[in-house]
């Protein structure tokens, strides 16, 4: 493996990439050609250039495009598609680029990348190769969050119809009808020798620092060697909405001191019946489980500026 150093010296000097942009999506399809042209006037040569229309196929993709042997690797899309790229490039000579082109591009704000497209090409030549954990979940890594109870639900529960005419809009209004009858969970939390209780119809577990667009608190990050456990409201249904709104309103000014955060490198979690698991969006399994760090297992492209530990 190069240094950081030596990776992002390569990468500024031979500018070979590889490209992997998510075309299922309507801004993903339209945006493919100009990412194309923006990477190659930057004065990148594209040893291959890959828009995926079926994300069935994402993973191979990226994998084929990794097997080219590029210095980096240019993911576009949301955060799914990073997460994809993520889980292939964890310890590996190779760094990731991050174009942004998804909703909430969570992974992308954590580790300071522009949401402007632009801004972001711009980061790919003038920044530096830094690495930030990953979480792991059984030998699943990920970039963002493990979501247990509720989203978890709802992400199983969406009938695909729904989510073909309305897109996105399919989940809170699956959220609508599955909370009528959701009953909570007794959650326990066991790490660094002590235990944790909640009841909560919802808990998170994030290795960045945002979830649906917004900042879970004003210091958690990927690059601090801690999670974040933390429950969603109490066991009303009436709690669970006025927290939800209170988070998306309040956490960039609260911190890993403040209730309900449990800042800790590692935790087993259990509930009193099995219940749902999603990882960065997509169905996992059931409690009970084990999350974890991976520790700076992703390589990737961030400002010049960007703290690195």
């Amino acid at each position: 493996m190069r240094t950081k150093q030596e990776l992002g010296a390569a990468i500024r000097e031979r500018r070979r990439a590889a490209l992997v942009v998510n075309a299922h999506s309507r801004r993903g399809r339209r945006l493919y050609e100009t990412v194309h042209s923006r990477l190659r006037t930057a004065g990148f040569t594209l040893l291959g250039a890959y828009p995926v229309d079926r994300p069935r196929e994402l993973d191979r993709v990226l994998a084929e495009a990794a097997d080219l042997g590029p210095d980096l690797l240019v993911a576009g899309g949301g955060d799914g598609t990073i997460g994809a790229a993520a889980r292939l490039l964890a310890h590996r000579d190779m760094a990731l680029g991050l174009l942004p082109l998804g909703t909430t591009n969570n992974f992308a704000r954590t580790v300071g990348v522009p949401l402007d497209l632009d801004a972001a090409v711009g980061l790919l030549t003038d920044g530096k190769v830094i690495d930030v954990d990953l979480g792991l979940i059984g030998d699943t890594r990920f970039t963002n969050h493990v979501g247990i109870g509720l989203s978890a639900d709802i992400m199983l529960t969406a009938p695909p119809r729904l989510k073909r005419v309305v897109g996105r809009l399919a989940y809170p209004l699956t959220a609508l009808g599955l909370l009528a009858r959701h009953r909570p969970l007794r959650v326990t939390v066991r790490a660094e020798g002590r235990e944790h209780g909640f009841d909560t119809h919802q808990v998170y577990v994030a290795n960045g620092g945002f979830h649906a667009g917004r900042p879970i608190t004003a210091d958690a990050n990927a690059d601090d060697r801690l999670l974040v456990a933390y429950p969603v409201g109490g066991p009303s249904r009436r709690g669970l909405l006025r927290e939800t709104a209170r988070n998306a309103a309040a956490g960039h000014r609260r911190t890993l001191g403040d209730e309900p955060f449990l800042a800790v490198r590692q935790l087993w979690l259990e509930t009193d019946r099995p219940a749902r698991i999603e990882v960065d969006g997509e169905p996992y399994g059931e409690t009970p489980v084990r999350i974890g760090l991976d520790p700076n297992a992703l390589r990737l492209m961030a400002a010049a500026d960007s703290p690195d530990r």
